[in-house]
């Protein structure tokens, strides 16, 4: 068994475990659950020393047949886009468990439910068949649902069926979808297969669509309205400010920092590489909801009275910048879109975490009820306030550097008038920025200055050591992410460029994770190689063929612009271009052909 069917079997097995012991040993449930936890979390960082990030394939692959017939198996990998997605998962699971001491209610339930949360959603990342994907995806809601429904707050109820409800009916589209999908490979190969890896070889060598370029839309449909409900994208983000004002705050802290990322990760795993036509028709639509649920999300933000709600309309807001720069289809930008996936799950985690601590204390979260608590506890203060800046995006914070390269992506793409997409929307993209620092300094603002009128607050305490310890995690993170992001902007850098290539190359030019010799060199070029490191990856030094050009910015065969010569433009032979065929005739001189991380 390997490393990724053991980090599937560790929370199942403690799942199991618990369900085990008598109900009335709550110490022993709870202790057995964070122990469990632990294991998978470190068995995860193992992952650290064996993933190689010089390619953009597929790796610690594991395969076995499921129902052969049928063309659907047990197939598990990771690549730069998982492998961050699994470490977070583990960690967060990990911290929300261990918050966790405080449930007393049906604990192990509760327990039990959280580490199969875990299970399913490991499962989600590491999936490589479709079926297999849909199995995590769908399982992945009930222990969501009964985590809201029975620990959630006094709305409880209407929150979880209204979760569960719009998820599940948006999930059909895509199982629809994905039988469409494994039915045309049939009638394109003859063989049944709902492996993904082989569905994106097909595609990649222009044979899928061939003579069914009229099916692409429709297919894409199926799978972008699902992980639109899971983002969620405005106008389908009604059920998760209900669902984070009313689940327990480790289901929020889980809601925002993984199951949210499903559909951005889905953005990346399914719909550049299957569906590139359509990803690049649709992109502009995409910009403009996302740009919709950035400045939506802000200003209902700002107008709430619930410290927990505030938080989860902010997520809306906050998960529009990860949309905005997938759908750039830059590379800029769909880094910056990747990177913030991670760093939203941090801060907004924290967040969440944050205000579980003063809950458990005195039970409201209303800002009439609040005020005052920065004299009470200054440690916890301080906490709040370095995790509110990295929500906002300060410079130094790890969430400066996912919108900002979000931001740069789709400018960049705006300015060269690529994909419909027009320049003022990362302009208006842009204000979300500023309404973040609004409502986040006003919520700042009336939690912890002003006089204290609620008597609960005089007779609290500042933070345990181990609630410190907890937030410190999170804090490490955040400034770890934002002085020194390139220790996980690396490991993304080939998987993003393959899956960019993927979505805007033309057939046969477009990266194979089915291809054992396809690469991208450290300039992003698409490269055919014959030899390798002993890790299997591939050196720059090493012969390759090019097969495409990076083109970081835009499809150069999408703007038919002869480039002026140097006598033309006036600078001499100052400008020479490695990748001349690649800009706009008004931004050839100073289009960036690589980035620096």
């Amino acid at each position: 068994m390997g490393i990724l069917s053991t980090l599937l079997l560790i929370p199942l097995l403690g799942a199991v475990a618990i369900a085990l012991v008598p109900s009335q040993y709550h110490k022993a449930i709870k202790w057995l659950a964070i122990l469990f936890s632990g294991v998978t979390f470190v068995a995860s960082l193992g992952l650290i020393n064996q993933f190689e990030s010089g390619t953009f394939h597929m790796q610690l692959v594991e395969k076995a047949e499921w129902l052969p017939q049928l063309g659907i198996g047990y197939h598990v990998g990771i690549d730069g886009l998982s492998f961050w997605m699994v470490l977070l998962t583990t960690l967060l699971m990990l911290l929300s468990l261990i918050f966790s001491v405080y449930v007393e209610k049906r604990a192990g339930a509760y327990f039990g439910m959280m580490l199969l949360l875990e299970t399913a959603m490991l499962g989600v990342f590491m999936s490589l068949d479709l079926v297999l994907f849909y199995t995590f995806f769908e399982l992945s809601l009930i222990p969501m649902f009964v985590l809201i429904a029975i620990w959630g707050g006094a709305n409880r109820k209407y929150a979880s069926k209204k979760f569960f409800i719009m998820t599940l009916a948006a999930s059909v589209f895509m199982l629809i979808g994905i039988v469409a999908m494994a039915k045309h490979y049939a009638a394109t190969t003859g063989v049944w297969s709902f492996d993904l890896v082989a569905i994106q070889a097909a595609v990649a060598d222009g044979s899928f669509w061939a003579g069914a370029m009229q099916l692409q839309p429709i297919i894409f449909w199926s799978f972008a309205l699902a992980l639109m409900v899971k983002c969620p994208m405005f106008p389908f983000h009604t059920w998760l400010p209900d669902a984070h004002t009313e689940a327990p705050t480790a289901g929020s802290i889980i809601l925002a920092g993984v199951l949210l990322k499903m559909g951005t990760y889905g953005f990346l795993r399914f719909l550049l590489p299957l569906f590139p036509e359509s990803s690049r028709d649709f992109a502009s639509l995409f910009m403009i909801l996302a740009v919709i649920g950035i400045i939506y999300g802000a200003i209902v933000a700002a107008m709430q009275t619930d410290i927990k709600k505030l938080v989860a309309y902010s997520s809306v807001s906050h998960m529009g910048f990860v949309v905005l720069g997938i759908f750039s289809l830059n590379h800029s930008g769909l880094m910056g879109g990747a990177y913030q996936q991670l760093n939203h799950g941090i801060s907004t985690g924290a967040l969440f975490l944050m205000i579980g601590l003063i809950y458990e204390r005195i039970h409201t979260r209303a800002f009439k009820d609040l005020g005052g608590l920065k004299a009470q506890m200054p440690i916890y203060a301080a906490l709040f306030l370095i995790v509110m800046l990295s929500s906002v995006g300060l410079p130094g914070t790890n969430g400066f550097i996912g919108e900002f390269l979000a931001l740069i992506g789709s400018f960049q793409t705006g300015a060269a008038g690529l994909y419909g997409i027009h320049w003022i929307l990362p302009v208006l993209a842009g204000l979300g920025v500023i309404l973040a620092a609004v409502y986040l300094l006003i919520m700042f603002q009336k939690t912890f200055y002003g006089p204290i009128t609620n008597d609960k607050l005089k007779r609290l305490k500042d933070l345990k050591g181990w609630e410190i310890g907890l937030v410190g995690v999170f804090v490490l993170f955040i400034f770890w992410g934002g002085l020194y992001p390139n220790t996980f902007l690396k490991p993304l850098e080939k998987s993003i460029a393959a899956a960019r290539m993927m979505a805007i190359n033309d057939g046969g030019q477009r990266p194979s994770w089915a291809e054992p010799t396809h690469e991208i060199s450290d300039s992003g070029d698409l490269m055919r190689v014959a030899e390798r490191t002993e890790t299997g990856g591939w050196h720059e030094d090493y012969p390759g063929e090019l097969v495409a050009k990076a083109n970081h910015h835009f499809l150069a065969t999408e703007i038919a612009v002869e480039l002026p010569g140097p006598e033309e433009m006036g600078h001499g032979d100052d400008h020479g271009d490695d990748h001349g065929d690649d800009h706009s005739e008004e931004g050839d001189d100073h289009a960036e052909e690589e980035e620096e991380h």
